[in-house]
This record gives C-alpha cells, sequence and structure tokens, in this order.
C-alpha cells in the first residue's frame, strides 16, 4: 500500500512539474515576442525604403529664372583693349558711372564709353549698332523684342513728385490728384488746398522713358495734359527740369537723382514717400543688348548682376 501511495505521489508530481515548466516556457515565450515587437517598432517608423528618395524637409523656395532672360557669369578675365558704348535713360546715368568706374578698376586696360540721350535715342542707337548696350527705363515692346532685343533688368527704381524748394504747396497728393494735375484737370494750386496760382507742370520729352513709365504708372495709359500750362522739355535731362520748378512748378523724375538735391522737395503720394516699399510709382530699369551678346557685352552684364555689381549699383540709391 506504502509504494502504490508512492507511485501515485510520484505521478503528481511530474504532472505539476511540468506543468510549471510549461507555463513558463509560454510566459517567457510571449514576453520576449511582445518586448521585441515594442523595440521594433520605432527601428520601422524612422527606416527608409531604398526604392524611394527621401523626403525634402524644410525645402528653400526658390525663384525659377524667366526662359527668356538670360543669366551671364562673373568674368574671370577681361581682354585689355575691350571698349564697350552704353548710352539711353538720363534716370540711368549715375548708375552707368559708377558701373563705368568699378569695371574699369576691375579689369584693367577696359574703357566704358557712357552718354545718356534718353531710352529711345538708345534703343535706336543699338539698333543702327552705334552702342552695344541701352540703358532703358520702360519695358522693352514687342516689336523692339522682335528685332533681336533682350533686356536685363539691373535694379528697381522709384518715379518721385518733385516741387522747387521756395514753392509754398506743402501738402502731400493722392493718386487721383497727380493723375488730374499731369492730365491737365487740376490747373491751379487753390485747387489742392494751395494759393490761388496756376500749375506749371514741367514735362519730359516723348524720347524719355521715365515719361513713357509715367503714362502707365501714374497716369493709367492715358496721354498728358496738352494746355498752356504745360512746358515739355526739349532735351531728357533732369537738371534743367528742376532749375524750371521755381515757387508754382511740379515734375518728376527717378528718386536717385533727386534725393540729395537741396533745391526741389518730394511730395508725398497717399501718404508714402519713395523711400517706402510699398510706394506706387516703381519700376525697373534695364540694360538691353542686342542677341548675340559679343563678349564685351557678356563681360560687363556678368559685372552688373554679380554681387559685386549690385552693392555698386546700391551706392547710387
Amino acid at each position: 500500500m506504502a509504494q502504490k501511495n508512492d507511485s501515485l505521489i510520484l505521478i503528481l508530481t511530474l504532472i505539476i512539474t511540468a506543468s510549471i515548466l510549461g507555463g513558463g516556457y509560454w510566459f517567457f515565450s510571449r514576453n520576449f515576442n511582445l518586448n521585441s515587437n515594442l523595440n521594433l517598432a520605432p527601428e520601422n517608423e524612422n527606416q527608409t525604403d531604398t526604392n524611394q528618395p527621401p523626403p525634402e524637409v524644410n525645402p528653400t523656395p526658390t525663384q525659377p529664372d524667366s526662359p527668356s532672360t538670360p543669366s551671364f557669369s562673373f568674368p574671370q578675365n577681361v581682354a585689355s583693349g575691350t571698349v564697350i558704348r552704353i548710352d539711353g535713360s538720363t534716370s540711368m546715368a549715375q548708375i552707368n558711372e559708377v558701373l563705368k568706374n568699378a569695371f574699369e578698376r576691375q579689369f584693367t586696360g577696359t574703357q566704358i564709353n557712357i552718354n545718356a540721350k534718353g531710352s529711345d535715342i538708345g534703343i535706336k542707337e543699338l539698333l543702327a549698332g552705334q552702342i552695344d548696350i541701352a540703358a532703358i527705363s520702360r519695358p522693352l515692346t514687342e516689336s523692339e523684342r522682335q528685332q533681336g532685343l533682350i533686356a536685363i533688368p539691373i535694379t528697381r527704381d522709384a518715379i518721385a513728385i518733385v516741387v522747387g524748394k521756395d514753392n509754398p504747396f506743402r501738402r502731400g497728393l493722392t493718386r487721383n490728384q497727380v493723375a488730374d494735375i499731369f492730365q491737365g484737370k487740376i490747373t491751379n494750386w487753390s485747387e489742392l488746398g494751395g494759393e490761388n496760382t496756376t500749375i506749371r507742370v514741367i514735362n519730359r520729352p516723348q524720347v524719355s522713358g521715365t515719361a513713357k513709365i509715367f503714362q502707365e504708372l501714374v497716369l493709367n495709359g492715358n496721354q498728358f495734359g496738352n494746355l498752356a500750362n504745360f512746358i515739355t522739355m526739349e532735351r531728357d535731362a533732369t537738371t534743367p527740369i528742376l532749375r524750371k520748378l521755381g515757387t508754382d512748378g511740379i515734375s518728376y523724375a527717378t528718386y536717385a537723382q533727386i534725393a540729395n538735391q537741396q533745391t526741389v522737395l518730394t511730395v508725398a503720394v497717399d501718404g508714402l514717400t519713395p523711400e517706402a516699399a510699398s510706394y506706387p510709382y516703381q519700376r525697373n530699369l534695364y540694360y538691353v543688348y542686342r542677341n548675340p551678346p559679343n563678349s564685351g557685352v557678356e563681360a560687363f552684364l556678368g559685372f552688373v548682376t554679380s554681387d559685386i555689381g549690385q552693392q555698386t549699383i546700391q551706392q547710387t540709391q
């Protein structure tokens, strides 16, 4: 009987031991798989599919180049004896001057010949082969582009409304008032809150690129007035215009040319002066060449559009 009980106890012990071992195996296997899955999840999230390109992180937006505006590289050297002829807008006379000096210093033995007879004259001379680059203060017309001319914008400029420093008018004007003055709809300073005096409008000639862009920006494409109080200058030159202002005249000029003048006052437009980023009368200034450009033109435009050239232009603004 004792032997039978011992056998039963042995059998029960084996069954209990097997149950414990089986349960332990199941427990550890389950936890191992669970931990393995938890540890792999973050790695799987960070893995990159080698068949797919890596995603961009905060890409920097870029401005695509216009297909119609070629780019020029900064010249490594320019042959001594190179001569480049420039004529055109009076608004760009100062820009031409500082770029001429900087280019000739940078490249010994080169020569830049500059003039400023007006945008239209510059275009005519370029088409006739009399100059290499036309400096203009307006966009090219479709007809000019069809003749192989290409314009490169080099900087932005503001057109200032100016009166003589002794003019008693000390108010600003609205855009509508400016347009009305230059179309001959307002002819007396008293209509603007000033004295009872006729407004003398000093205008630029038709060859002026500044006059053309003024028509677009200020007069919305309408014509200038042609009344007795209008004086149209024969030459597109800023200094003679400023001298004619006196105490009752009004005119317009590229801001860079009058910013430091002591004889004129700038009239605010809609409460904004030309220094303001949102000033309404702003435009691009261009250098124009006839395609294909010669090596001197390529070198000069590469210099102008480089960081050095742009910093040089800033000296005039």
